[in-house]
């Protein structure tokens, strides 16, 4: 595939890489509910992704109550199953063993697939004791229902008591906000992650666009022919141990932040940024 080794992120220890950006889904056929509205269009967003290089594509079973899976399905099936790494989540509530079992059965259904690439704790549940959950989640890899596990939303001791839990695979990523605007990950979840070599898969990246706007990133950009929201991506993915997955259904969108890949900032220009947009 083209684009297949253009900017790659090591997966946890796993020895697989995947690409520094991928496609967030949330809102693709829907936020919490269903919307069928501009299903044609998310649906070529998706292959588009695919075919720059974006193979990564990350959804959720809550996702418009299901029917972002059930695009992302309809959207891969062009490709042949290895060309694209496919993520999706369980939501809270379904974590009881039982209900982790079911869910990813849903999921697989509606993305129609027989294995998905890595599948995350949408995020903690304080009634559901970890133990029960981590138990369901090796059993999906024994099954060959998911390659690799995860976790989303997970704070750096959540993330230490959940692995505890584990007895036979670890967790590979965790799913968090993280972007210029909202750097309070880097106090204890992102140096956590480096040090035991987890992934960080940054949602929110571009703050729903208002780092598109802002003149500052748009000087830096300058320098380098790219856009603010290209610089804005490409500060993340110069951290080790982090990717990103911006939300994009419109084409021009996708291509853009499919050019946030394959080139880094200057050490100058990203301590630059880190003091414009300092920790909080």
């Amino acid at each position: 595939m083209s684009n297949r080794t253009s900017d790659l992120k090591p997966l946890g220890k796993t020895g697989e890489k995947i690409p520094s950006i991928g496609l967030g889904t949330f809102g693709i056929g829907g936020f919490m509910e269903r919307d069928d509205s501009r299903d044609e269009e998310g649906i070529r967003a998706i292959k588009k992704a695919i075919e720059l290089g974006m193979w990564l594509i990350d959804t959720a079973e809550i996702y418009g109550e299901g029917h972002s899976e059930e695009l992302v399905g309809e959207a891969i099936k062009q490709f042949k199953r290895d060309e694209v790494f496919i993520v999706t989540k369980v939501w809270y509530t379904n974590l009881r063993f039982d209900d982790v079992m079911k869910a990813i059965r849903g999921s697989l259904r509606r993305l129609g697939v027989k294995y998905v690439d890595l599948y995350l704790v949408h995020a903690p549940n304080p009634a559901i004791p970890f133990s029960e959950t981590a138990k369901a989640m090796e059993r999906l890899v024994d099954e060959g229902l998911a390659r690799y596990i995860g976790v989303s939303n997970f704070t750096a001791s959540e993330m230490e008591k959940f692995r505890n839990c584990l007895s036979k695979y670890d967790i590979v990523v965790n799913q968090v906000k993280y972007s210029l605007l909202d750097r309070k990950i880097e106090t204890d979840v992102l140096p956590y992650c480096q040090r035991e070599k987890i992934l960080v898969m940054a949602y929110t990246p571009l703050e729903k666009g208002r780092l598109a706007k802002l003149s500052k990133l748009k000087e830096i950009g300058k320098k380098y022919g790219k856009t603010a929201a290209q610089v804005a991506l490409n500060w993340l993915i110069c951290h080790d141990w982090v990717m990103a997955i911006p939300k994009a259904i419109r084409v021009e969108h996708i291509e853009e932040n499919a050019g946030a890949m394959g080139w880094r900032l200057s050490d100058k220009d990203f301590e630059e940024l880190n003091k414009i947009f300092p920790l909080l």
